[in-house]
């Protein structure tokens, strides 16, 4: 289970307004459960009665702690887990049968005149500039598979899986698949992926592209506060603009993007993180970068 239990222990608890709290995880009655370790930040998915399927407020909690993620100086990498034996199962089917909540008739016959992609999270997780990494400790089913490749690095515990089957429920993969899954894959082995809905492993997942590593269950956490710290350790300013170049990659052309590289680059040079790195590199000593 991710991250370990910490039932009566006092941790940094952040509710979605951002505000801190002393208060135990035992204590927090939010669907989204945020702690701080650091500079890294853990959001973990809290219905794990229901194996993380979604409703409207965890939606909502997870757009906002997301958000405050990203606005606070704090925060330079975010990890995404699940709580319980899941990461996240997607669409509650059992709410949906009985014509409640999301996918419930309600919302069916009301159409998408009340959808906005502004407050979306996964729109939302595709737009920050904090890194993600997504601790993949069980299945992910439906927009749970979305929400793990909205992050930017995927690590999946042997024991979790990848369930694109979309087309078997009769809805096409609406939070990032039919986005992400093309640009990750290429076009046939996306196709393959999303029309025949076949379950992967996290062997298989590793080896289409669509997970970083594989690795046993009770390591996945060490080895995501592993990576994540490593990264929390680079300058930050650096680590955001890395990311935000590559997201405007993905719509530039050559020359354009060369261009907005060499302006990144430009303010770069003039900030206290290179002049560290510098510095660090000729003492030869560990930077200590400020994120100034």
């Amino acid at each position: 289970m991710l991250p370990r239990s910490l039932a009566g222990a006092q941790c940094r608890i952040t509710d979605v307004a951002g505000s801190a709290l002393g208060v135990s995880v035992s204590e927090a009655t939010t669907e989204i459960l945020v702690e701080d370790k650091g500079h890294v930040r853990w959001l973990t998915l809290n219905r794990p009665e229901a194996m993380n399927s979604i409703t409207g407020q965890m939606l909502a909690e997870l757009n906002d702690v997301l958000k405050a993620a990203d606005d606070d100086p704090g925060v330079r990498v975010i990890v995404l887990t699940g709580a319980g034996r899941a990461f996240c199962a997607g669409l509650d089917l059992k709410q949906a049968a009985r014509g409640e909540g999301i996918g419930g008739a309600g919302l069916a016959s009301a159409g998408a005149r009340h959808l906005s992609t502004r407050e979306i999270c996964t729109v939302t997780l595709q737009r920050i500039d904090t890194p993600v990494i997504a601790a993949v400790n069980g299945a992910a089913a439906g927009y749970g598979l979305d929400l793990a490749l909205g992050c930017d690095m995927r690590l999946m515990s042997d024991k979790a899986i990848l369930m694109p089957g979309f087309a078997k429920m009769g809805v096409v993969p609406e939070s990032g698949g039919t986005w992400y899954l093309p640009r990750l894959l290429g076009w046939a082995k996306a196709c393959e992926v999303a029309l025949l809905g076949d379950t992967l492993n996290s062997e298989q997942s590793v080896e289409y592209g669509l997970a970083n590593k594989s690795v046993p269950a009770d390591e996945l956490e060490a080895v995501a506060t592993e990576w994540a710290e490593k990264i929390a350790s680079n300058a930050p300013l650096a680590i955001a603009e890395i990311k935000r170049l590559f997201r405007h990659g993905l719509t530039q052309d050559f020359e354009s993007h060369s261009h907005h590289v060499l302006m990144s680059v430009l303010n770069l040079f003039r900030s206290n993180d290179f002049a560290e790195g510098v510095r660090s590199f000729a003492e030869k000593r560990p930077p200590e970068f400020s994120g100034s």
